[in-house]
């Protein structure tokens, strides 16, 4: 398993597969399948049965997970960056790569 960098809420651009050039946010993250869920990108369509909170039942569409290497961090200008570490005392930050700012 690998370190994952970005975190639940970061906003990412999908930089590889159907979705390409895609934005939103990260909602939930899948370690042990280095997988991701992000807002309103690779949705499906799911066929659901009538149950307590969908009494009517239906086709209902969701997002899907999607790996974590088709995902690029995005930076507060809009450009999409790799993410390292620095100290900065005693805490650790994660910056920019490109521009060095703190994430």
């Amino acid at each position: 398993m690998k370190k994952i960098k970005i975190k639940t809420g970061d906003t990412v651009r999908v930089i590889a597969g159907d979705h390409k050039g895609s934005e939103g946010k990260i909602l939930k993250f899948f370690t042990e399948k280095d997988k991701a869920i992000v807002e309103g990108v690779n949705m499906v369509k799911r066929h659901t049965k009538p149950n307590a909170q969908n009494p009517q039942g239906g086709i209902v569409e969701k997002e899907a997970a999607i790996h974590i290497s088709n995902l690029s961090m995005l930076t507060t200008s809009g450009e999409t960056t790799r993410i390292g570490f620095q100290m900065n005392g005693d805490t650790k930050e994660r910056i920019s790569r490109k521009t060095k700012e703190v994430i």
